[in-house]
């Protein structure tokens, strides 16, 4: 049985007379307390698995971490009410968090969306170095790596997928999840946890189902990636920001083709 997965008895009403009822599948959602030392910061609405990436990658591009190794140890209990992502922060690190802790409860999986104030939003992000460059035409069959990840998705239509591809347009590893955000939190999560073992982790593209907003441009640049490809538009937000930061954004990316917003001289 799939993970994130549970399966409800329901009618169909089809070509004007409704069905015999039957089985029918549903992505879960569950909400997802992410807790520093003792202390709750942000529950999020997400699919329950994968939820140890989930911790690394919020952490990260939240800017409540610096590497992995400001962690210290993450533990995941499941209760009635939902599930709860105990981490034990660096007390160098816990301190900064409660100097600038804030209220949050995201129903989307978009930290940004509980912000109390606009400075808290609007972050300056250093400018990406100019390191690498891609062929676009490389990455015509990447739409079939984000479904291929989408394990819940394929059977409910309910997910959105991030994928970590090599300069050539390879697949490397990919998460789903209800939340577009939360996917790409554990992409990069994922993709820390690996980078101090495995060299293709460093330099790539991130691929999206979504569209590209102002907080997918910002946590992927948060983690010093280069590319972000995205399947639907980019908001004007986005684009501001990605220009800001030298970051390559490109929309309605598929086989192959898309809308540059910015970074083309890494396009080649």
């Amino acid at each position: 049985m799939t993970v994130g997965i549970e399966s409800i008895l329901v009618r169909k009403f089809k070509n004007g007379e409704f069905k015999v009822p039957q089985f029918d599948k549903l992505a879960i959602e569950k909400p997802v307390a992410l807790i520093y030392n003792g202390i709750s910061h942000v529950v999020m609405m997400a699919t329950p698995k994968d939820l140890h990436y989930f911790a690394v990658g919020f952490s990260l591009t939240e800017n409540i971490i610096q590497s992995v190794t400001d962690i210290y140890g993450i533990d995941i209990i499941e209760n009635p009410k939902g599930i709860e992502v105990q981490i034990e922060l660096s007390s160098r690190r816990f301190s900064e968090l409660k100097e600038k802790r804030r209220n949050l409860t995201g129903r989307t999986g978009c930290g940004i969306c509980g912000s109390e104030q606009i400075d808290q939003v609007c972050q300056t992000i250093p400018a990406l170095p100019l390191m690498n460059q891609i062929n676009l035409a490389d990455f015509s069959n990447s739409l079939n790596d984000l479904s291929q990840v989408q394990h819940v998705g394929n059977k409910t239509g309910c997910t959105h997928a991030a994928v970590w591809l090599d300069l050539q347009g390879k697949f490397i590893a990919g998460f789903e999840d209800i939340g577009r955000h939360v996917a790409l939190d554990k992409l990069l999560g994922f993709r820390a946890i690996q980078l101090s073992n495995h060299p293709n982790y460093q330099h790539g593209v991130v691929l999206v189902s979504s569209r590209a907003s102002y907080e997918m441009v910002q946590k992927t640049a948060n983690c010093g990636v280069e590319f972000l490809l995205a399947v639907s538009a980019a908001t004007s937000m986005a684009v501001d920001l990605a220009k800001q930061c030298n970051l390559t954004l490109v929309g309605f990316f598929r086989g192959g083709n898309g809308v540059i917003y910015s970074g083309d001289d890494r396009l080649v």
